[in-house]
């Protein structure tokens, strides 16, 4: 029975595992964590020179991905760490940057981020919102490492104007960014 019982938690705890793509990954309940195998300190996005663990709505898009995303990324040459969210719907519908993003955690009072003082782009996206405001980061990941669900009402623009509810799971999150940590100098090459 107790060996049983040993077998059965070890198999519901995250492995890592080196994935073809060249990265180590490991899934952490509803999240999917990776370190690619190199470093690129040039690169022009961040996947060049971070780990990252991300989430996904259950709303998917047109490729049939999710529509929108919650990611970590840990850059592995500064160990700074970011939050960015990604809207990549297909329904005829764009993010209204005049109105700010809300983000609700749980029971607590809502973060409201604006999308040209509290969040940025960077790299080569359009769609990937970055929080760039450091003292709300670190507030929102202190509240994700502490809660299992985060609400982002995302304004939208387009045939169904108005605000967009999405839904995402923080269970994982812990576990994500102990795996970046771990993972983030275990290199193929630098």
């Amino acid at each position: 029975m107790i060996g049983l019982l040993m077998t059965f938690s070890q198999s519901s705890v995250a492995q890592p595992f080196h994935h073809p793509y060249g990265e180590w990954r490991e899934y952490n309940q509803d999240w999917l964590a990776a370190c690619p195998d190199t470093i690129d300190e040039n690169a022009d996005t961040f996947y060049g020179f971070s780990c990252f663990a991300s989430t996904g709505s259950t709303v998917l898009n047109a490729a049939n991905l999710p529509a929108y995303k919650l990611t970590l990324l840990l850059n592995r040459l500064t160990g700074a760490l970011d939050i960015a969210f990604t809207a990549a719907a297909t329904d005829d519908t764009d993010v209204d940057p005049t109105r700010p993003m809300q983000i609700k955690i749980g029971g607590e009072t809502s973060i409201s981020l604006d999308f040209t003082l509290d969040l940025e782009i960077r790299y080569n996206t359009a769609n990937q919102y970055y929080v760039a405001n450091r003292l709300q980061r670190d507030v929102l990941l202190a509240a994700m490492k502490a809660r299992n669900t985060l609400t982002v009402s995302l304004p939208i623009t387009g045939e169904k104007s108005d605000d967009r509810d999405i839904h995402f799971s923080l269970r994982g999150v812990t576990a994500s960014l102990d795996f970046m940590a771990s993972y983030a100098r275990k290199l193929a090459q630098y």
